[in-house]
């Protein structure tokens, strides 16, 4: 009886260890922390603020207007307001493209809306063609991962990170 018991166990644990191996593995990410920059109280459109430490910035002064969760392939969105989206656990992907690249923003696009607290929109001059945003992290790179793109999304969006990243979208 104790036999039969020790194997079911030994299986367990041996999953267990699996699962933890595959965890450290997918959690060498590629992303930077930025340490988290002030941000309250809101600021007003046109007052100025020191500058972010990251571009795209990860966290900071910000509006007190978030703009609607979604796809804009054609919209510049202010930072004060995508700060804010972090701010409320949200993603930000964007992307900068010398010239048109509709199907890389058609496979951000793809991405993005299986998500409900995604804001994709393009950012000029970021020095990437993609970057990732979420509350202090970010991840750029220029070649369309979407493997990368969903282990930053599923480790970063509605995380305890943001300081209302429990709200709901």
């Amino acid at each position: 009886m104790v036999l039969g018991l020790l194997v079911p166990l030994a299986i367990v644990a041996l999953s267990a260890i699996g699962c933890a191996e595959e965890a450290s593995e997918t959690s060498d990410a590629t992303w930077e922390n930025f340490a988290v920059q002030p941000f309250s109280p809101h600021v007003e459109p046109g007052e100025s603020h020191p500058p972010y430490n990251s571009r795209p910035a990860t966290s900071g002064w910000h509006y007190g207007a978030v703009a609607r969760w979604g796809v804009y392939e054609d919209v510049l969105i202010p930072e004060e307001v995508l700060v804010h989206n972090l701010e409320h656990g949200g993603i930000g992907i964007h992307f900068d493209c010398d010239e048109p690249c509709p199907e890389l923003v058609e496979d951000l696009a793809e991405i993005a809306g299986r998500y409900d607290k995604v804001v994709m929109s393009p950012y000029p001059d970021m020095g990437s063609r993609i970057a990732l945003t979420a509350w202090t992290f970010l991840d750029a790179f220029d070649e369309f991962d979407d493997q990368r793109i969903i282990a930053f999304i599923k480790a970063h969006i509605s995380s305890p990170d943001a300081p209302e990243g429990s709200l709901p979208p």
